[in-house]
């Protein structure tokens, strides 16, 4: 069998094989009315989609664990029971084809309330149904975003609480599960990171304070998932700063904490936190933080970040680096890549019946 499509089980849930599709937005949901927040059509297709094409675990994209959450006013939430009843129609349809059903949930932070990438993605007011954003400090991301408001303890203790209603409702909409968002820049990087946190309370500060949050929501939410259902951790392993930021040093430490609170796997991307920022991008090139991960801690992690070949993704979980790999631009271009990756390493993937022709 080759390592690519050996199943891999966590808790009680068996993944079919290691190709999995990481959180992806869509900014396609419906910014105002009944349906805010909820999938629509587009959302069950591009799934679906996926699914059909043999990804074994697909995570599906940041979801909002409120309103002022979200990135976009076109990002999906699950904050009230429409949203749910949408869901559901996902997971059910991920479930028939042998694809396990993940959701990110996720808070956007100081990087919130901002357009759709491919309008500009800049930060939109009350007239564009844009709200004032929220972080640990008062830090702007960059030039065009406004200062957000800097969260009161008693308002990180709503948060917390938000991901936890969010966690219920998740597993009331059929996910399997649950990956916390704590990367690319948004609330959770924001407490993590020196570089985005200056205060100087319980939450601010020391190592132990910048990470209590973090730890806070992974306890609230693991209270309320169930104990036979993983849950994950999403990271970005380093802000790219040289100084007075988050580190590999400091994602391997956060490691060991996040397993003693119940999180399952690591699933590791960097960066998003800090502006104007050089990222040595190339292929594979967020693996060697996956790989030091998993050689230093005992905590299961997931790669990510231009993996695109077949032979290139086989041979980072032969060599140990990863138990699994993310494709995310090369799923959006082939909806089939794990059915294609059986095919050429000669190993077993679910294929429709109806798609009976193309074996």
């Amino acid at each position: 069998m080759t390592a690519l499509f050996e199943p891999w089980t966590l808790r009680d849930v068996t993944i079919p094989n290691r190709v999995w599709m990481p959180p992806m937005c869509q900014y396609s949901a419906a910014p105002k009315g009944p349906e805010t927040g909820a999938p629509a059509d587009w959302h069950f297709a591009h799934y679906a989609a996926r699914a059909a094409g043999g990804t074994g675990l697909i995570i599906v994209e940041a979801t909002a664990v409120s309103p002022e959450g979200r990135i976009s006013p076109y990002d999906l939430g699950i904050w009230n029971d429409t949203q749910v009843e949408a869901f559901r129609r996902i997971t059910r349809f991920l479930a028939s084809q042998g694809t396990v059903p993940a959701i990110q949930l996720a808070h956007a932070g100081r990087k919130a309330s901002t357009d759709r990438p491919w309008k500009g993605g800049a930060p939109i007011g009350p007239d564009a149904h844009g709200w004032d954003s929220v972080a640990p400090s008062p830090i702007a991301f960059d030039d065009r975003h406004p200062a957000p408001a800097e969260l009161t303890t008693d308002q990180i203790r709503d948060v917390v609480g938000q991901f936890a209603a969010a966690a219920r409702r998740a597993l009331a909409a059929g996910f399997e599960i649950a990956e916390i968002h704590g990367a690319h820049g948004y609330l959770i990087n924001e407490f993590l990171s020196p570089h985005s946190n200056h205060r100087t309370d319980a939450y601010g500060g020391s190592y132990e304070n910048r990470t209590r949050f973090a730890l806070e929501v992974v306890d609230a939410v693991r209270q309320v998932w169930p104990q036979d259902k993983p849950l994950f951790f999403r990271i970005s392993a380093t802000d790219w700063l040289e100084e007075d930021g988050w580190s590999a040093d400091d994602t391997v430490r956060f490691a060991a904490d996040l397993k003693a609170h119940g999180v399952d796997l690591l699933d590791v991307s960097t960066g998003g936190n800090a502006s104007g920022v050089r990222i040595p991008t190339g292929p594979g090139y967020q693996v060697p933080f996956a790989a030091r991960v998993k050689r230093e801690t005992t905590l299961p992690v997931a790669a990510v970040g231009l993996i695109t070949e077949v032979e290139q993704a086989e041979k980072i979980l032969a060599n140990g680096e990863a138990d699994a790999v993310l494709l995310g631009r090369e799923l959006l271009r082939n909806p089939s890549w794990a059915r294609l990756a059986a095919r050429e390493l000669g190993g077993e993937v679910r294929v429709p019946d109806q798609y009976h022709r193309s074996v």
